[in-house]
């Protein structure tokens, strides 16, 4: 059975790297994930790596030799912790592989919560039951919203846990 050893890539040569390792008969998998990007002022769907520099490399240790991985164009080095080369294993991949959309093979990030410009209401603290509009992310554990305070809009960083999206209407 082979073992995955995890591959460094150079900067953005993921794709160069596994094309390259594909041709000299090694398995690879090179996770991707498709992020909403704005673009020219429009929002378009992108293709990117769900770990950037990083791609897997399965390899029959009886069969194939890990040296010219090392030199193969967009492959920076095989990942060691001291002398022992980094593997995951198969479940890890397989899981990863599940994960993924069956038809393209790419993965997709949750939906957020709260979109830009949608209504939100506060739970609790100094403004509780107040409602403003979600402007963004401020972290992973705050939000930055606009309440109408003393008739004008103002920003107010809120912890995520004390908002609720409204419904529409």
């Amino acid at each position: 059975m082979p073992r995955w050893y995890v591959i460094r890539s150079k900067p953005r040569a993921e794709s160069t790297a596994r094309t390259q390792l594909e041709r000299q008969g090694f398995g690879v998998y090179f996770p991707q994930l498709v992020k909403p990007a704005r673009v020219r002022g429009r929002w378009l769907d992108r293709i990117e790596a769900l770990f950037p520099r990083y791609l897997f490399l399965a390899l029959d240790a009886g069969k194939q030799s890990l040296a010219p991985v090392r030199s193969t164009l967009g492959v920076t080095n095989i990942v060691r912790f001291g002398t022992e080369y980094a593997t995951v294993t198969q479940e890890v991949i397989e899981g990863l592989m599940r994960r993924a959309d069956p038809q393209t093979g790419l993965h997709r990030l949750e939906e957020p919560v709260f979109k830009r410009g949608g209504q939100v209401r506060i739970l609790d603290g100094p403004f509780e039951r107040l409602e403003g509009v979600f402007e963004r992310y401020e972290g992973e554990e705050r939000a930055l919203i606009l309440l109408e305070l003393l008739g004008r809009a103002t920003r107010v960083r809120v912890p995520l846990e004390q908002l609720i999206p409204v419904p529409a209407g």
